[in-house]
This record gives C-alpha cells, sequence and structure tokens, in this order.
C-alpha cells in the first residue's frame, strides 16, 4: 500500500506495545530480509520495516508520530463511544474538564508511577548484596507486587475519565509511560526465576524511559507539590 504508515508496514495496530512492536519487527525480518534464503525477501520491504521500526521503537519519536498522522484516539481515557463527547465545551466548561482530568486522572497517575520508578534503584542497591539471598529475593518479589498494585491503580485511573483535546498530548505521555513501566515490571519479574542481571537492567531502562516521559510531560508543571 503505497501511503501505509509505519503500524500498518509492521502489520499492528496503534495500540500495540512495545514488546508487540519488537516481535511483530522481528517476524517480518526474518520474513522480508535479503539473506533470509525465502520467497519473501524484499530489499525494498526491509528498508520500509526498519524506518517503521526506528520511529515506533523510540517513545518520543513515537509520541511525535501519532500526533503528526493524528493517531490520538488510543491515549483517549474512559468511553470512547459516547456522542457527548464529540461536542466540544467552551470557556468555562472547558476550563473545568481541564481540572477535573488533571486532578482525577493525571496527578494521582504521575504520582503512583513516580512512586514506583524513583523506588527501583534502592532495591537493586539492596538486592546486590547477595542476588541469590532467598530474604532479598522476597522482598524484592514483594516491591514488585506493591508496584502491580499502583500500576493497577494507574490504568483504572487512566480509563476513568476521557481526556479534554487539549490535553491529547499529556495524555499519550501518560499513555506511554504506563507502557513503558508495565513491560519494566515483566523484565524485573524474570530475575528471580533466572537470576539473569540482564533482565534487570531492561527493566531499570524502561523506567528510566518513563520518568523521561513524566518529566517532559507538557502537563508536569501541574504536579501537586
Amino acid at each position: 500500500m503505497h501511503d501505509s504508515n509505519h503500524y500498518q508496514t509492521l502489520q499492528i495496530n496503534n495500540k500495540a506495545t512495545a514488546a508487540e512492536i519488537k516481535k511483530a519487527y522481528r517476524r517480518l525480518v526474518k520474513m522480508f530480509h535479503p539473506d533470509s534464503n525465502q520467497d519473501t525477501a524484499d530489499h525494498e520491504e526491509i528498508i520500509k520495516i526498519n524506518a517503521a521500526y526506528e520511529v515506533l521503537s523510540d517513545v518520543e519519536q513515537r509520541v511525535k508520530y501519532d500526533e503528526q498522522i493524528g493517531n490520538t484516539s488510543h491515549p483517549r481515557t474512559g468511553n470512547r463511544e459516547n456522542p457527548r463527547q464529540t461536542k466540544k465545551p467552551g470557556g468555562k466548561e472547558a476550563d473545568e474538564k481541564v481540572e477535573e482530568w488533571l486532578k482525577l486522572v493525571y496527578q494521582p497517575i504521575n504520582r503512583w508511577l513516580c512512586s514506583i520508578v524513583s523506588s527501583l534503584e534502592q532495591q537493586l542497591e539492596d538486592l546486590a548484596a547477595d542476588p541469590f539471598d532467598e530474604q532479598l529475593i522476597d522482598e524484592f518479589q514483594a516491591y514488585l507486587d506493591t508496584c502491580r498494585d499502583k500500576l493497577k491503580k494507574a490504568q483504572t485511573a487512566f480509563r476513568s475519565l476521557p481526556n479534554p483535546p487539549s490535553l491529547a498530548t499529556s495524555a499519550a505521555h501518560l499513555y506511554y509511560a504506563l507502557n513503558q513501566v508495565s513491560d519494566g515490571l515483566e523484565e524485573l519479574a524474570y530475575f528471580p526465576l533466572s537470576y539473569d542481571d540482564r533482565y534487570l537492567h531492561t527493566g531499570k531502562e524502561m523506567f528510566r524511559i518513563a520518568k523521561h516521559l513524566l518529566d517532559f510531560s507538557p502537563g508536569s508543571n501541574t504536579r501537586e507539590k
């Protein structure tokens, strides 16, 4: 398709997580790579696939790309089928909706996610004392359970109320930060099963990206003091 976008190139929908993007990329590379010795090998298609992956695998580039192609539907929260949302509120009503969303959605989610990502460093320092110590592993797993509880609250809050159109970019930052934290927790959870510290490094990097998204979100100056 001549005018296909990056999501169509990778054969994924616009809600795809980082893990789904990576999985799709690997599958398509194996299929179309010129060195694959398969009938489907296609040099031009590989160029498109690499270009799509370069954008969609980078959180900040993906946010900008979504805005460019008008893909603002997935960060929206609440019931998207509600016909009343198509009517744009004006003046005082619009300001009230902005304040309501910031208070009930943005600020609590920001607080929960910041609590999760900021506490990882201390957990890793504690674990480094003896990664094979059963008590330390138990404490690390308890930490992950606490983080999952906070993440679940954040995800519920995100879906509870649709964001005003003027805060679409802030909602997008929250959306991707939630995905990064979720994927990061998945990576960290593999460590007690394998003792492979690569999972710790990957999880830490995902948390770093989430923190960056939260720090540079357009709504970050609205945080509760």
